[in-house]
Formats: C-alpha cells, structure tokens, sequence
C-alpha cells in the first residue's frame, strides 16, 4: 500500500492536469510508441516553441483529471504509451504539430483531442490541423474586402487618363 505522502503526491499531480484541462484552449492525446529519443526531442522542441505542454502521463492519472474538470469521452483510448499535448493560447497549434509528425512517422498515432470542452475524435483533429493560422485568415479577409477597392481605383484613375484629366468646361459667349 503506498504511503499517505505518495497518495498526495498523485492526488496533486491529478489536480493539477485537471486544471490545465479546464483552462485549456484545445489539447490532443497521442500514441508515441516506436519514435527515437532525437524525434521525441525535435518534437517537444517544436511544442515548447508554439507554448504547447506535452507530456508522457500515465492513463490513470489523464482519466481522473478528465472526470475531475468534466470531459467524457477519453476513456476508450487511454491505453498503451500516451503523451497529452495542451494549449493554452493556440488552439491550432498541438492539432497542426501533431499531425505533421504522425503524417511524417507512421508509428506515431494521434488517440483523441479536446477543443473548448468538446471532446474530438482523430479525423476532427486532422481537419482541425488543416485551417490555416490565424494570420493566414485575416489576410485572405484583408485581401478580399481591398480587392475591389483597387478595381474601382483602376477603373477611375483609366477614366481620367483616357479623358486627359478634367473636361474643360465650354466658353461662355
């Protein structure tokens, strides 16, 4: 029977995951088994960098921390080797991370995802890693209301060139 100090130990490490699960923006949950130690390394370098937690946690703890901040619907996939990846600020960032790994090493298997709550199975993660960033969006939007503001810029300033400017207003007699 472990001791009383041990059992705290876990109880806090459980608490705190559930409270990183209920401020997170979105969260995924893979299957890491099989990459090497240099993969695993470029891979939490490339987390750190996009402000993504990633972490190797035990089944158990994922499923009680889960039940703790009330998200149903992990438990089927909490078995073999599991690493939880949360964002706090991208909600983008562990789907697109993520997936480009798995797509890139075959025996990394993305399990299931968390966005605002909602619990996501592994083909909504792959659609989420397909939507283009943040800034990508505002600047299609951007170019879309400019585009035909400049049309009709061209359209005038054409007009005046081919008039030579003002008309001349005719001479009084």
């Amino acid at each position: 029977m472990p001791s009383a100090k041990i059992l705290e130990q876990k109880q806090q490490l459980v608490n705190e995951l559930a409270e990183q699960i209920k401020n997170a923006k979105s969260g995924v949950i893979v299957d890491y088994c099989g990459i090497t130690v240099e993969k695993d390394t470029a891979l939490r370098a490339e987390l750190r960098k996009s402000g993504v937690d990633y972490k190797v946690i035990k089944n158990t703890y994922i499923r009680k921390a889960a039940e703790i901040a009330g998200i149903e619907g992990f438990d089927p996939y909490l078995e073999g080797m599991t690493a939880f990846a949360i964002s706090n600020d991208d909600p983008l960032a562990p789907a697109k991370i993520l997936c480009k790994f798995a797509d890139e090493n075959e025996t990394f298997k993305i399990k299931v995802g968390m966005m605002d709550g909602a619990v996501m199975n592994e083909s909504e993660i792959k659609e989420l890693a397909k939507i283009p960033s943040k800034e990508i969006l505002i600047g299609k939007i951007l170019g879309s209301i400019q585009s035909p503001l400049y049309g009709l810029a061209y359209v005038l300033q054409a007009k005046i060139d081919k008039d030579g400017g003002v008309e001349e207003a005719p001479a009084a007699e």
